[in-house]
């Protein structure tokens, strides 16, 4: 598929099959993350893959926007392996990790198979139940799988606005 339609096509899925996704799938999905640019390329990003029954259930826990998926990934950074920018207010962990996952999106619809973006949780309880290292921040989790029979993107999916509204040339 063209670059351009898959970007146009690809939709929050929020209704999963029961299909579990095979390993070799996963693996270029994770593949594509661990391309993606970060500062310096640090490549600070951690993903967590969460497919046990006990893992699915912390999630289902945390947030009601599983839908389903067979398989869901946290992805944090290490808090202390980031760059920090010039007058020490940000760092660049969440941009890496946002990138890291937006690869990983796209690798996913190249696969065929569905995701869906999720950031409707606490990431701090999250990481809690999960028992990962305090200098681990998740900033997303992602559903992967298949969708269910009749899922498709929400009805407003392909309304865009007008370029013009979004870009300002200087």
């Amino acid at each position: 598929m063209e670059f351009k339609d898959l970007v146009k096509h690809r939709y929050s899925c929020k209704q999963y099959s029961d299909r579990k996704l095979e390993p070799e799938k996963l693996e270029a999905i994770l593949e594509a993350g661990r391309w993606a640019p970060t500062a310096k390329n640090q490549q600070v990003q951690r993903i967590y893959v969460l497919q046990s029954e006990e893992a699915l259930a912390i999630v289902d826990k945390v947030t009601p926007c599983r839908y389903g998926a067979t398989t869901v990934l946290a992805v944090a950074y290490d808090i202390n392996d980031v760059y920090t920018y010039l007058g020490d207010r940000y760092n660049s962990g969440a941009e890496d990790v946002t990138i890291v996952a937006t690869h990983m999106m796209l690798a996913a619809a190249n696969e065929g198979v569905d995701s869906c973006w999720l950031n409707r949780f606490n990431p701090d309880e999250l990481a809690k139940e999960l028992k990962l290292p305090e200098n681990q921040r998740i900033v997303i989790l992602m559903d992967l799988g298949y969708a269910a029979e009749g899922a498709g993107p929400l009805p407003n999916h392909h309304s865009r606005k007008p370029l013009s509204e979004t870009v300002t040339y200087l």
